[in-house]
């Protein structure tokens, strides 16, 4: 083998292999700033059912006991997770906790009053989701509103009579390395035993999954797209030359009538 033929099968195999071991390797440092690492990655998060938290998109109403005249104002979390306040400016409040962001902002503005400042907060949530997904009517995000189930919320959804498999049902939530799904039959819930019917948190997907004969039906579509999709263009060929035939054949009768007429 010539000499160069050699080097350049070996910088070859050198590259495969470099390949290969990144495709193995662990995430780079990029790859880890930006992965899941609460939950589904959410920047602000929290458990709202214990104390609720703000997050974007929220309204928050803020109320100075001690300085109503002044303070008592309703503002909108943008994406970035600030809100622009008189007095102080914008400030970043997205993550806080009701209680948190109580003693935050009654320390942020006590350098203007001389009687301590003393806020009280109200969260009215936007931004907090869940989702239900799978063979329902109405499917994705739902807003959460802290007190709700499973039977609550898939009962909402509407299950597709002839395809859900409400037996089979998966409550998921998720984690990066570990998430949790756990099982739940509606039939068992409905029927009373309500074990598994569970509260739902933030960011939890319901998942309802087509029945045995449904899944093979949608495999069998799946399967037989490619043929269906050759047909369907063959058939609307055809019928827009009908069309076109139909209509060249009504322009000349209409040509030979108005003829006849004169």
């Amino acid at each position: 083998m010539p000499r160069h033929s050699f080097i350049l099968l070996s910088l070859l195999a050198i590259i495969s292999l470099v390949d290969l071991t990144s495709c193995h390797s662990s995430p780079s440092k990029r790859a880890l700033q930006y992965m899941n690492q609460n939950g589904f990655g959410r920047r602000y998060s929290g458990e709202s059912q214990e104390e609720d938290y703000v997050t974007t998109g929220d309204n928050v109403r803020v109320y100075d006991v001690n300085h109503p005249e002044d303070i008592n104002f309703a503002v909108r979390v943008s994406s970035d997770g600030t809100v622009l306040l008189d007095q102080i400016g914008r400030v970043s409040i997205a993550g806080y906790t009701r209680s948190g962001l109580e003693a935050y902002l009654a320390e942020r503005y006590s350098p203007y009053y001389t009687t301590p400042p003393s806020i009280v907060v109200d969260i009215t949530t936007k931004g907090k989701v869940f989702f239900v997904l799978g063979e329902v009517t109405s499917e994705g995000s739902k807003p959460f509103q802290g007190n709700q189930t499973v039977l609550d919320v898939v009962l909402k959804a509407k299950p597709k009579q002839d395809t859900a498999n409400i037996g089979r049902c998966l409550l998921i939530r998720g984690d990066p390395q570990n998430p949790l799904r756990l099982p739940f039959n509606l039939n068992d819930i409905i029927k009373g035993d309500t074990t598994t019917n569970y509260s739902i948190q933030e960011d939890d997907i319901v998942w309802i999954p087509p029945t045995l004969f449904a899944e093979f039906g949608y495999f069998l579509r799946a399967a037989l797209y490619p043929v269906t999709a050759v047909f369907q263009a063959i058939g609307g060929a055809l019928l827009g030359a009908q069309g076109g035939r139909n209509v060249r054949n009504g322009n000349n009768r209409g040509l030979l009538s108005f003829g006849g007429v004169f």
